[in-house]
């Protein structure tokens, strides 16, 4: 039985029809993924499923009880509050629920009936390790210091704090637009662990999440919903069958259509006579007829600026910013044909490392030495920059009337537009009301249009449609120039890179010979050869000795470690007998208080011998 249900839904944009009648369901446990070229209307349905948007036309229905939580791309943070303020406002049912019980339990005067209300909720939403599970997600989000104001966070840390907040509701039914763009690749494989028993609908181009987190896929494609039952390859097998499908029935429909439209053109003045059945079905047959164009697909091809023999050669590069270590006698001789990946957690400084490459961002010591022939193209995080009047394709303008191509002829501004899916209709329209996956990939064709030889991209594949995204990785496997990639997408980044700079913080950036799957592998081993050193015991001097011992735990520390796990266990169990007694709702007011007192007590012991207990669990 679905969870939520949409009949018939339809939604326009001024004269844009984005979706007509669409119908669609999500039952409990399914992970959806939708997909579709930017501006097809993905986020716009997402945002009409998570009640953010009304619908022209048509219903979205939640099954009673279901509690939904949405995370859109942009965030609606109070700028004046702080990271916690933000996390736990009232719109967090579950966290005002325990605050207003831990409010109630230690008040003498508090209601009774009110109090056993709270503790029905508590049960009812499963409350009672509510903290410890909000611990987890902040560790795992890396969200250490709640004390800091939202205004002074950038783009990866909001979107880590907005994740946390939803994540933190617990909700039945989670709608999830880009959950990964602006997340380092640490905190992607983690969340995918943490939704594999969650119902989600999302929309993502990560094709790595995509696979590890979905059970179904749904394409939105001309306005209709295809759906498919199993992982991305069988996505795109399907897609590819539907598609030929698609193309051997209109080229059916022509062959019929030319048969009619030669009966329609004849005795015109006639046409009353004729059967009425026979001309609708002449206008169906002409639907039909029309080549599919699939949502269309993006065309690149560019002419290259030839590369000399020296390329770019970086030599002892340092760099601190706001005491952070960026870079430290960092050095490097690019080669032709060079494809690196950067990876590292953020904040260590990647974007400033390719700025500084390109000469757009000082450094304190070194030098950065390019070859006369390289030419850069720096795809940048920033979004672009434009005034409102803007049309998209006065920015193109801007850089050139027109573009020289591979074979030696010029394309007019417009024509590059269009083989970049912007038709002419939306050429001249502002770039504003383009959507963000368009901006993106606008801003990819301007960084092509210079025709570099030595391509930065970062972040590319934030906002790009899966099908772009096809495109653009079989257009740099086949450059021919040198590549630079910061991308948290593991399935990009496999595809084209040959060797990884690790940003692995205080200025140290490591050469690795691989691509990311690699160095993932090659971490893993690394750390199980050291679990496996750290469990052999080394035959050691007496003055090693010592110190090991020194380490370890005493033996009045292993008799009290082995205490903590006999009490660990009492207290558990007198913890769930005290809140399995409160649940009941059979005791009497004097009764409730001291038994509340009580349970408040031994969660409060509990929680310190917990924590001992992790403590001599180390040493062990």
């Amino acid at each position: 039985m679905n969870i939520l249900s949409a009949e018939n839904v339809s939604k326009s944009f001024t004269e844009k029809v984005l979706f007509e009648n669409l119908s669609f369901g999500v039952s409990k446990g399914q992970r959806v993924a939708l997909v579709g070229i930017n501006g097809c209307g993905k986020s716009t349905f997402l945002n009409v499923l998570g009640g953010k948007l009304q619908p022209d036309t048509g219903s979205v229905s939640i099954r009673k009880g279901t509690m939904t939580a949405f995370l859109g791309q942009n965030f609606d943070f109070n700028q004046e509050l702080s990271i916690e303020e933000n996390i736990f406002d009232t719109a967090n049912e579950k966290h005002k629920i325990v605050k207003e019980y831990e409010v109630a339990v230690v008040d003498p005067d508090v209601d009774s009936e009110y109090l056993q209300e709270l503790m029905e909720k508590m049960d009812q939403y499963n409350l009672w390790d509510f903290d410890s599970s909000i611990k987890q997600i902040l560790s795992a989000l890396e969200i250490t210091n709640l004390e800091l104001p939202i205004s002074a966070l950038s783009g990866g840390q909001l979107k880590r704090v907005a994740l946390a907040k939803v994540l933190m509701q617990e909700p039945d039914l989670l709608i999830l637009d880009e959950p990964t763009n602006h997340l380092d690749i640490k905190v992607i494989e983690w969340l995918e662990k943490y939704l594999s028993n969650m119902t989600v609908i999302m929309v993502t181009h990560d094709r790595y999440f995509l696979d590890n987190v979905a059970t179904d896929i749904v394409e939105m494609d001309m306005g209709t919903l295809f759906y498919y039952k199993g992982n991305y390859e069988y996505f795109l097998q399907k897609k590819a069958e539907r598609e030929e499908q698609m193309m051997v029935e209109a080229d059916r429909a022509k062959n019929i259509l030319r048969r009619e439209l030669e009966w329609m053109r004849r005795q015109p003045k006639a046409r009353g006579t004729k059967s009425k059945s026979r001309i609708e079905a002449f206008y169906e047959w002409q639907k039909k007829a029309k080549t599919p164009e699939f949502a269309g697909k993006v065309e690149l091809d560019m002419k290259q600026t030839r590369q000399g023999g020296k390329i770019l050669e970086v030599d002892k590069l340092s760099k601190k910013y706001d005491g952070l270590v960026i870079a430290d006698e960092f050095s490097y001789i690019f080669r032709k044909g060079d494809k690196i990946g950067i990876v590292g957690p953020n904040g260590v400084g990647k974007s400033t490392f390719l700025h500084m490459l390109t000469g757009e961002e000082p450094f304190d010591s070194g030098t950065i030495d390019a070859g006369t022939t390289t030419i850069f193209g720096h795809f940048k995080q920033q979004d672009l920059f434009y005034s409102p009047e803007d049309r998209v394709i006065d920015i193109v303008k801007n850089i050139a009337e027109n573009i020289e191509q591979p074979d030696g002829s010029s394309m007019s501004a417009s024509n590059f537009l269009t083989k970049f899916l912007f038709p002419p209709a939306v050429q001249y329209s502002p770039v504003h009301k383009l959507s963000g996956g368009e901006k993106k990939r606008l801003q990819l064709l301007l960084t092509l249009i210079k025709n570099p030889n030595f391509l930065i991209l970062d972040e590319p594949t934030n906002d790009l449609d899966i099908m772009t995204l096809n495109v653009l990785e079989d257009f740099l496997q086949a450059y021919k120039g040198s590549l630079i990639i910061v991308s948290h997408d593991r399935y990009f980044m496999d595809n084209l890179v040959e060797h990884l700079f690790i940003f692995e913080g205080n200025g140290i950036i490591t050469d690795f010979p691989g691509n990311y799957t690699d160095y993932r592998e090659y971490v893993e081993e690394v750390e199980a050869l050291k679990a496996q050193e750290d469990k052999k015991v080394k035959p050691t001097d007496s003055s090693k000795a010592e110190t090991s011992n020194a380490k370890k735990l005493s033996y009045k520390e292993q008799k009290d470690f082995e205490q903590l796990e006999a009490e660990i266990e009492e207290f558990t169990a007198k913890k769930e007998k005290l809140a399995l007694k409160l649940s009941e709702g059979n005791l009497e007011y004097s009764e409730i208080q001291p038994i509340a007192d009580e349970l408040k007590l031994i969660t409060e012991q509990l929680e310190e011998k917990e924590l001992k207990w992790l403590e001599y669990s180390e040493r062990v």
